[in-house]
């Protein structure tokens, strides 16, 4: 009954309702084998609390193995964000327990508490790759079939209402350098608090360089992470497009903004992708076949989307989806029959045609109204080339200034009219069109999904492969990455990030009301570090600085596309890739 009220209260109210279940939660159990109590007994009776490496899932009940660090040290540009990760470890219960951190100082020069963002770690439900260990795509309806265990992975508040006895406690800290402040080393403090022991302090030091790097707005990467906003609905379960549906997105989405995300996802049929996620994408645009055989669409929803993504600053390109769903059925509201009815036909056929070119010229003329019309892209995905020609022919027919977006296997004969290609990882563009792309201003990104067993962001991947497809990306001269799921969230997100297909954590990268996760922190820290490279290349060649050039390239080869390029350990290429790029 109290449930019942809630909702209807959030459908009163239309606002921020989503809150109310934003509070603490209890973590699923891991059954995985653990230290005993002879091993936590064994450790002082006070708690502990030391340095650890962002490259480590430390395990939540065994006694965390760290190096001796005194303080953690690190280098970083102006504007740069980095990570650090420290574990607290109790054989006693702690409650009310909290992290704060001090401002850092050099000399004169502060950087202040409020840019230096703590958190604690929660674990969240994993399981495997298939057993053949060569990928995680499939079907997985029974989660006793596969290895589960339990992961830390969800940055969590700087508050936790108790750490159990026999325990392990990551905490994560994101510190954010003004563009502004000036170069030196900059010293601070982390304290961890609570109830009934004395306030446990670490020491952190960063060194700031003398370079800048631009606000994520002004990357050059382009990150296309798609959104689900139907998830949220579901999730905090308010109605769809409602302002409580808004509210509970924009903590979410400001961290894909803060990435520097430049596409908005955006759905203009039904179910394009034949309800592969718990929650599957329905049209932003109602399409209506009149009494008398005309269309009348309804971009109502469309718009109030987009508008919202602009708002957060995502804003760059509108990508629709799609012409080519998975399963060739096309929904549409019949006024004869007074029920919705689907369409079906395929690429080719004139009933396809039809449906199609009459949309996409009313479609060309609202965006034109908006004023999105140059950044919006007709996108499609893994289609065949033969269905793909025949989509472009309509979209071409219906306007021949509509932008042209495919991720997919490459294909040469349709590469020229697409404006955005993403091709799958282990494919390389052609140099000379990769070359001829850039030129005409056109975008060439690499994508990874459920195929991979690595590099992934799984909740099992180590951290550090996430970075490693941002050095991927820059040392294959691409212009960024893809992925198809940001926020496409399980039923138990927070606990549980296994899936009835495909690895867990393949469906999405952070978590509600805006918890960001250590994969992705780890995959901006890529993007970061591609961003850089770019700055350090212009620079260079406008120099006609060659050794440099030759240095930096050499920094990149671990990275480059090869048959062999898994041979390497990736934790250790990024670690001394990430150390060498500092050094410029």
């Amino acid at each position: 009954m109290k449930r019942i009220f809630m909702i209807a209260l959030c459908i009163l109210c239309g606002r921020l309702c989503f809150s109310q279940h934003a509070g603490d939660y209890t973590e699923l159990t891991d059954t995985k084998p653990h230290d005993e109590a002879s091993v936590w007994n064994k450790i002082p009776a006070l708690p502990q609390i030391g340095w650890g490496s962002t490259d480590i899932r430390y395990a939540k009940l065994n006694v965390p193995e760290l190096s001796k660090m005194t303080a953690f040290k690190t280098k970083a540009w102006r504007g740069e964000r980095i990570n650090a990760q420290a574990v607290i470890w109790t054989k006693n219960a702690l409650t009310d327990v909290k992290i704060t951190v001090s401002d850092l100082v050099a000399g004169s020069s502060v950087i202040l508490a409020s840019e230096i963002h703590p958190s604690f770690v929660r674990y969240v439900m994993t399981d495997e790759l298939n057993k053949d260990g060569k990928g995680a795509c499939g079907q997985r309806p029974d989660k006793s079939a596969w290895d589960s265990s339990l992961v830390a992975d969800v940055l969590y508040k700087p508050e936790l209402k108790e750490i159990k006895a026999c325990t392990a406690q990551p905490v994560w800290i994101t510190a954010r350098i003004p563009q502004d402040v000036s170069p030196g080393v900059y010293k601070g403090m982390v304290a961890v608090s609570g109830k009934g022991f004395e306030e446990l302090k670490l020491n952190l030091e960063i060194t700031v360089l003398n370079r800048v790097l631009p606000l994520p707005k002004e990357w050059s990467f382009h990150l296309d992470l798609w959104q689900n906003p139907y998830s949220a609905a579901r999730y905090h379960e308010v109605p769809l497009w409602s302002d409580a549906h808004f509210d509970a997105m924009r903590p979410v989405m400001k961290i894909l903004a803060d990435a520097g995300q430049k596409v908005i996802t955006a759905t203009i049929m039904h179910k394009p992708w034949n309800g592969q996620t718990e929650d599957h994408f329905d049209s932003m645009v109602s399409k209506v076949k009149q009494l008398n055989g005309s269309w009348e669409y309804d971009y109502t929803v469309f718009d109030r989307w987009v508008e919202f993504m602009m708002s957060m600053g995502i804003d760059e390109q509108i990508n629709c989806y799609t012409l080519i769903p998975w399963a060739l059925r096309f929904d549409y509201f019949d006024q004869a029959t007074n029920r919705t009815r689907f369409l079906e036909a395929k690429p080719g056929d004139a009933a396809y045609e039809d449906y199609w070119s009459s949309f996409l010229r009313d479609f060309s003329s609202h965006l034109r109204r908006k004023g999105w019309f140059e950044r919006t892209a007709i996108t499609m995905d893994e289609r065949s080339p033969e269905a793909m020609k025949e989509a472009i022919k309509v979209i071409r027919a219906a306007d021949p200034d509509f932008k042209i977006s495919f991720a997919g296997n490459y294909h040469g004969e349709i590469e020229s009219d697409l404006y955005d290609l993403c091709i799958a990882y282990g494919q390389q563009f052609p140099e000379e069109v990769k070359t001829a792309r850039e030129k005409a201003g056109k975008i060439s990104t690499v994508y990874t999904c459920c195929s991979e067993a690595r590099p992934n962001t799984f909740t099992f991947s180590p951290p550090a492969e996430a970075t490693w497809l941002g050095w991927h990306a820059a040392a294959g001269h691409y212009d960024g990455y893809l992925r198809w799921a940001y926020n496409s969230w399980t039923i138990d997100p927070l606990r549980d990030s296994r899936f009835r297909t495909w690895a867990a954590g393949d469906c999405y990268l952070v978590y509600p009301y805006g918890y960001s996760s250590i994969r992705m922190e780890r995959l901006i820290e890529g993007i970061q570090d591609y961003e850089k490279i770019h700055i350090l290349r212009k620079e260079f060649t406008d120099k006609k600085a060659t050794g440099k050039l030759k240095k930096l390239d050499t920094v990149l080869s671990p990275f480059a596309a090869g048959k062999n390029i898994w041979i390497r350990n990736a934790t250790d290429d990024v670690n001394a890739a990430r150390k060498a790029l500092n050094t410029f």
